[in-house]
């Protein structure tokens, strides 16, 4: 197994927003390679970490970063933070981290089948468990597949690709990222070749029902809100639209106040907010690091402190 790495982004401004005490519980609920999470754990005294991942890869290699500090490595998705808080008697914390999407380690490891530049098995569990990605392309039918890319990858050429899909693997199976990419470029006009990768999306949007990304963060964004103490905080950093546009609006939601209709002459609804947003546009990679790191280039970190 190649050593797992994840390049942290945007590390000194979460290091900065999560506004980290030294008595402090905080949870990095996507520990990667443990960049971030080390950051936290570094500036800990008497507080504690709680890592998480559902890669196992991850899982070892944060274990070997992370000893020595007052921090726990748990293997699962960060879904389920609040049973694994739980394991260790902790129901509210200071801070939580989410730094969504696939890691460098994952993309670069080409038998882990997430990425469209090199030839390897069809796989992009983060798990290691589960569907994987070959059994999408080679079960799915044509509808499910087409709305996979389009709900996911918004791919503008979802029914093509999705109809060319289905038609491969009616001859053979359809069993590595390299089988899928020339489907893909096949799939697409010669123009939307020319700007960029035209697998990127496909393969995003596979990756994310895989993993069942959403409906992951949609209920962890609640769990970790819900799990902060007063003036606690949480940072999320995105990679998509999708992705940013859910966490844009959840934080939205969390520091709403009154919902009656305008007209209404005074509040009866009693709603007040609850969360008070940090950075009212998301923060991002600057020119030093875009030059070190160009998957930085996407990424958008958001902040709320619970009131």
């Amino acid at each position: 197994m190649s050593e797992f790495y994840h390049l942290p982004v945007l590390f000194d401004e979460v290091m900065t927003n999560l506004n980290i005490k030294p008595d402090g519980v905080y949870i990095d609920a996507t520990a990667g390679g443990a960049g971030h999470s080390l950051g936290i754990a570094k500036r800990l005294e008497s507080g504690m970490l709680i890592a998480l991942d559902r890669d196992p890869d991850a899982v070892k290699t944060a274990e070997e970063r992370l000893g020595g500090y007052n921090a726990k490595v748990i293997r699962c998705p960060f879904s389920q933070m609040r049973e694994a808080a739980e394991t260790l008697n902790i129901k509210t914390v200071d801070g939580v981290l989410m730094d969504l999407g696939v890691s460098s380690h994952q993309l670069d490891t080409a038998q882990r089948g997430f990425s469209y530049r090199a030839d390897a098995p069809l796989d992009m569990r983060m798990s290691r468990e589960g569907i994987s990605a070959k059994d999408i392309v080679n079960e799915y039918d044509y509808t499910a597949l087409r709305d996979i890319l389009y709900k996911y990858g918004e791919e503008s050429f979802a029914p093509a690709i999705a109809k060319n899909i289905a038609e491969r693997r009616k001859v053979k199976p359809i069993e590595t990222t390299g089988e899928l990419a020339d489907i893909i470029r096949a799939s697409v006009p010669q123009r939307a070749r020319r700007t960029k990768n035209p697998c990127k999306k496909t393969f995003q949007a596979i990756r994310i029902a895989v993993n069942d990304e959403l409906s992951q963060l949609d209920s962890a964004l609640d769990t970790a809100f819900d799990m902060l103490n007063k003036g606690g905080r949480l940072a999320v950093i995105t990679f998509h639209s999708l992705e940013d546009r859910m966490v844009k609006q959840r934080f939205a939601s969390f520091a709403r106040g009154c919902i009656c209709p305008p007209d209404f002459p005074q509040c009866v609804c009693g709603r007040t907010p609850r969360g008070k947003i940090i950075n009212k546009k998301p923060i991002t990679a600057g020119k030093e690091e875009l030059e070190k790191n160009p998957r930085s280039e996407s990424a958008k970190l958001r902040i709320i402190e619970k009131l």
